[in-house]
């Protein structure tokens, strides 16, 4: 008896699991919008060439001027633009570094200052601060605004930064 009434059990539960719609499409990721932003892995450009430097204009209370390297630019699915910035000052002191901006979140991140001797030293803990607008940093503004992330959206290539680059931000005649 013990035996007939497993054998039933079995049966039913068999039947049960045949019964079941088995779908052969995976499930859509509908977590999409709830997973957290993951950035990707870059590596370090090429050190600057003075050849590729593109000028840019950061307004008109700065005594540096600011250069992109046109050649690291780039564009990456993640919604980052990476480049190379040279900003050099009115007494010839020159800092480069390589960074990136986040368009979506209007971030801005370090990720390496150029060495004297043409090599890269990798942040010491890069974080993603807010572009903002304040004068000594007018210089992300106008690379945000201008070239990078017109309404906070990424130039979809690096070749269309490039050629936003190449255009350039300088102010025109007063009229």
């Amino acid at each position: 008896m013990t035996l007939s009434r497993l054998l039933l059990a079995l049966f039913f539960v068999a039947g049960a699991a045949a019964a079941q719609p088995v779908s052969r499409t995976p499930a859509p990721d509908n977590d999409f919008d709830t997973k957290p932003w993951e950035e990707q892995k870059s590596r370090l450009p090429p050190y600057p060439k003075p050849d590729n430097l593109a000028r840019i204009y950061a307004g008109p209370t700065t005594n540096f001027e600011f250069y992109v390297d046109a050649a690291s630019v780039s564009v990456s699915q993640d919604g980052v633009v990476r480049y190379t910035l040279v900003a050099r000052s009115s007494s010839g002191a020159t800092n480069v570094s390589y960074e990136g901006m986040r368009c979506k979140t209007y971030d801005r991140k370090l990720y390496a200052l150029g060495r004297f001797d043409g090599a890269w030293s990798p942040a010491r803990d890069p974080q993603w601060v807010p572009i903002g607008r304040a004068q000594a940093k007018f210089q992300y503004a106008a690379l945000a605004e201008d070239f990078f992330c017109p309404q906070r959206i990424p130039v979809p290539t690096a070749e269309e930064a490039m050629r936003a680059l190449k255009r350039g931000n300088q102010p025109g005649p007063v009229r």
